[in-house]
């Protein structure tokens, strides 16, 4: 401890109050709150030897410390959250998914509002909806409102289209908006459509209902038929979004309900949301916290972190876990929601089972994730062990480099380079070669090709072929194997193991053994490897055709008078494919750079000599 903290120790008031913690560096490495400053500061500097570990080693970069004071325990409580949500310190418990939910925004103040759907809630005036927590249910109620409700899509000026007396658009004559630019509606009429959209978003479909309903048999009973069955449509369409919400409660309840699961060292929140009795979404949250960490900080550190950004709140927020401060987040969430807001853990009836459902699923996620994370680690590192382990290696490879080559009848011969580390592809790190030996399809000559100019680039330190692989696989068995060993000697580098793959991708060639070695079938190991060449079979042939069929175009584009060579990578950049440039008029091929129009004239004369006969004799019959 530094003579700055011992003096500063000293100075530390007994108020509420919020801390932050620094390093040497001047970083925010942890924030915290305290009843008292003195007593909780303090605590830290005291013998460590009650520290849980990842207090201690907080301590030991503890360089400096600041303090603010608050009135009470609930200020301090929102001010600990936005710190933590402004720094995100090291050794915060920390909301790992930074999830933006998306809100539908509408600007009341204008006399012709639109939606817009955002996912940042700005301090603009603006009316905001949401969040939505189902993507599909929000693209459902918009397409539904954009159906029933003929409110503007467009973002032009409704008050300059007025004044123009601008003709309305085609969304106006197939009934899906109602034209306020051309003045069809007045302002009164279009907001009370935006009132009761507005309304439907926000869940309160009974009501409308009502309403439609009372609507439709008055339109029925006036035999304004048509007008019924708009009506009519609309209130079928709000029941079938309806039905696609599970129903949990009669009444209109409004909760959000979260609980707590961990894993070994997974730990995430489920949270299911109810509205109006239905639940409309559910959701997992990543926490980035230790093991030591207790199930309430874990859950108090989320509530503060997910509702510092929330603009809508539900009165009852249900937890199946006691969280830290329950009453403290009660008073905040009152505080924000400017009216009553209980944060709670129900012990029987139906809030009880939400909970109890809410952990189950949690669970139930927690074993599917570790169930993926154990299948990664069986194609990646898994499998990389097994595969060390099989073939002898000192050391587990992180990087596995594979070539293999790809010609059509010893013609455009390419070879490629494909890299996984830790198992999986690395294709910044892939390389390609096209052969500029006459391999003439003899692969041999071409993988020596391909292998010297990778290591002599690795010998003149070219960062694009660093650092050298761990183990090396030739696509092609003992032959190909005896190649690559003969060009790693020259470079003096047989120190990196390599091995030969036969045509089945279970059999693997390893210098100065007489048999194969035989991968088990369907093992992870064998997977890999089957990975591994698929992969460079796949880029090496991508790039031959790439190859082979800008040598076609070439070689037409030789017979045409005018056409050189930057004029025919011209043409191949601007259409790719001798088809393209075939089908291409005059005019295009003029505004290709480069292309002249005396140029882009022969080129469209050698491809349409038929087109061009024909307006000869035109013009012939013309002098005629």
């Amino acid at each position: 401890m530094n003579q700055i903290i011992e003096e500063k120790l000293k100075l530390l008031p007994s108020e509420p109050g919020v801390y932050k913690m620094f390093n040497a560096a001047g970083e925010v490495i942890y924030v915290g709150k305290a009843i008292s400053l003195k007593n909780r500061v303090r605590q830290y500097f005291q013998s460590s030897k009650n520290h849980p570990p990842k207090v201690t080693a907080m301590v030991r970069q503890i360089a400096d410390f600041e303090y603010i004071r608050v009135a009470n325990e609930t200020e301090a409580f929102s001010l600990e959250s936005n710190l933590i949500k402004e720094f995100k310190p090291k050794y915060n418990i920390l909301l790992k998914d930074d999830k933006h939910f998306p809100y539908i925004r509408v600007d009341l103040r204008q006399d012709f509002p639109r939606l817009d759907v955002v996912r940042r809630v700005k301090k603009d005036g603006a009316k905001y909806l949401g969040p939505f927590l189902s993507g599909l249910l929000l693209r459902d109620g918009l397409a539904l409102v954009r159906e029933q409700y003929p409110i503007r899509q467009c973002k032009k000026d409704i008050a300059r289209m007025i004044a123009r007396r601008e003709r309305p658009c085609l969304m106006y004559h197939i009934g899906k908006c109602c034209a306020p630019c051309s003045g069809n509606v007045t302002r009164e009429e279009y907001h009370k459509l935006i009132d009761e959209v507005i309304s439907f978003l926000s869940g309160n479909t009974t009501d409308i209902l009502r309403s439609l309903n009372h609507q439709m048999n008055t339109a029925a009973e006036s035999m304004e038929f048509e007008r019924a069955a708009i009506l009519r449509d609309r209130i079928r369409a709000i029941e079938s979004l309806n039905e696609k919400q599970a129903v949990i409660a009669t009444t209109n309840t409004m909760l959000d309900v979260f609980a707590l699961g961990r894993l070994d060292t997974n730990a995430v929140v489920y949270a299911l949301f109810v509205r109006n009795g239905k639940v409309i979404g559910t959701e997992k949250f990543r926490m980035d916290a230790d093991t030591e960490e207790s199930d309430a900080d874990i859950l108090s550190a989320f509530l503060s972190q997910y509702y510092a950004e929330a603009v809508t709140f539900v009165p009852e927020v249900l937890l199946y876990q006691d969280a830290t401060d329950m009453e403290t987040i009660s008073g905040w969430l009152t505080g924000l929601a400017k009216r009553k807001v209980e944060v709670h853990r129900p012990q029987r009836g139906e809030k009880r089972k939400l909970t109890e459902m809410a952990y189950r699923n949690c669970l139930d996620m927690l074993e599917k994730d570790a169930s993926l994370q154990k299948r990664a680690w069986e194609r990646g590192e898994g499998a990389l062990t097994q595969l060390s382990a099989i073939l002898g290696l000192e050391t587990v490879p992180t990087r596995i480099e594979c070539f293999d080559n790809s010609h059509i009848q010893g013609r455009d011969t390419v070879s490629s380079m494909v890299v996984f580390t830790d198992g999986q592809p690395d294709k910044s790190a892939y390389r390609r070669f096209r052969i500029r030996a006459d391999a003439c399809g003899n692969d041999l000559i071409a993988m020596r090709e391909a292998l010297t100019r990778r290591f002599k680039k690795a010998e003149e330190q070219e960062a694009g072929f660093l650092p050298l692989p761990d183990l090396l696989v030739m696509d092609g068995g003992p032959t190909q194997l005896k190649v690559a060993l003969e060009v790693l000697e020259e470079f003096t580098l047989d120190f990196i193991p390599t091995v030969g793959l036969a045509e089945l991708s279970e059999t693997i060639y390893i210098p100065g053994e007489e048999m194969p070695i035989q991968l088990p079938r369907n093992s992870a190991p064998q997977h890999l490897i089957e990975r591994l060449r698929d992969e460079a079979h796949r880029f090496a042939i991508s790039y031959h055709r790439n190859v082979h069929n800008r040598n076609a175009l070439y070689s037409v584009l030789d017979s045409i008078p005018g056409v050189g060579d930057k004029r025919k990578r011209a043409l191949f950049d601007a259409f790719l494919t001798i088809d393209a440039i075939k089908s291409a008029s005059q005019e295009a091929l003029s505004e290709v750079p480069l292309i002249d129009s005396r140029t882009a004239e022969s080129v469209f004369h050698y491809f349409h000599p038929d087109l061009t006969t024909a307006e000869e004799e035109q013009s012939a019959d013309k002098e005629t």
